[in-house]
């Protein structure tokens, strides 16, 4: 198949195939070579700009050896990446959401997240995103069910591949002020967190921080999450927005992705600097 505008589906499809790739040790000489193809094609899949057809898909994930429950998953988001598209979102309904989100965000070299209720993913410590799945069990999934802790240890898996990463990559977040005053449980798990988030600033001098006070007027976010990914020149932006329930829901549309740079940007704007941000994160610390 020939190149194709890189969708979210045929950009999460070939991010995936690039990690498994990666983590089976082989080269793209090899994918290239296993499915009869030149190199220029395992490039081009991995990005997002061409597809892949029925039989070399199931060639390359026999190389990758991926069988069972994630093979099925991989060759249905194939099916998707093949479809012309004809939605402004997509809806990721299929198994392993969370790992092709982790995929985005590994490979972004540039992240720009705002929550208006609870402290961004990447900067939660590891008592917030226990005392954070612990407020849902019961809720969202039966009290002790197991998937609650793999949902834990798969997001404290990515925070470790986030922060370990040595590839440069900007990163802007902007944290509701009331996300730094609320309940966790305990006082400790909120002191812990506003002492992680110092620490986070001091190690990545390519992270910023900025609060936003709870009494500005004029933010466009209100009651929701907003993130943009941004990926050089490599590949077009993607936009995701936060939801308590359901699946997750990408933006890739040119106007789409316009819209929430607007957004970011006008909060960004309301929020405090840098400076004053980090200092009321101390003060909150210290208290």
């Amino acid at each position: 198949m020939g190149q194709a505008r890189p969708t979210v589906e045929r950009r999460q499809l070939g991010l995936t195939l690039r990690r498994l790739r990666d983590e089976a040790g082989l080269t793209q000489d090899v994918a290239a070579a296993a499915i009869g193809k030149a190199r220029t094609k395992i490039v081009a899949l991995e990005d997002g700009t061409t597809t892949a057809t029925v039989d070399d898909l199931v060639a390359l994930l026999d190389l990758y050896e991926v069988h069972g429950a994630d093979r099925n998953s991989l060759l249905e988001l194939g099916v998707r990446a093949r479809k012309r598209p004809k939605r402004r979102v997509t809806v990721d309904t299929l198994p392993d959401a969370y790992d092709r989100f982790a995929n985005l965000e590994a490979r972004a070299t540039e992240i720009s997240w705002y929550e208006s209720s609870i402290i961004p993913g990447p900067l939660q410590s590891v008592g917030y995103v226990r005392a954070v799945f612990e407020e849902g069990e019961g809720v969202w999934w039966a009290k002790g069910d197991p998937e609650g802790e793999d949902r834990v240890n798969f997001r404290l898996r990515r925070l470790e591949k986030l922060w370990g990463s040595t590839e440069p990559k900007r990163m802007r977040y902007v944290v509701a002020k009331e996300a730094l005053h609320a309940n966790m449980g305990h006082p400790d798990i909120m002191r812990g967190q506003l002492r992680h988030m110092l620490s986070l600033l001091y190690q990545c001098e390519d992270l910023a921080i900025r609060v936003l006070p709870s009494d500005v007027y004029g933010n466009p976010g209100r009651g929701n999450g907003l993130l943009i990914f941004d990926f050089g020149d490599e590949n077009a932006p993607v936009g995701w927005s936060s939801a308590v329930i359901g699946p997750s829901t990408y933006y890739d549309e040119p106007s789409d992705i316009a819209a929430l740079r607007r957004a970011f940007e006008r909060i960004w704007e309301l929020s405090l600097s840098e400076r004053d941000s980090k200092r009321l994160i101390t003060e909150l610390e210290e208290a």
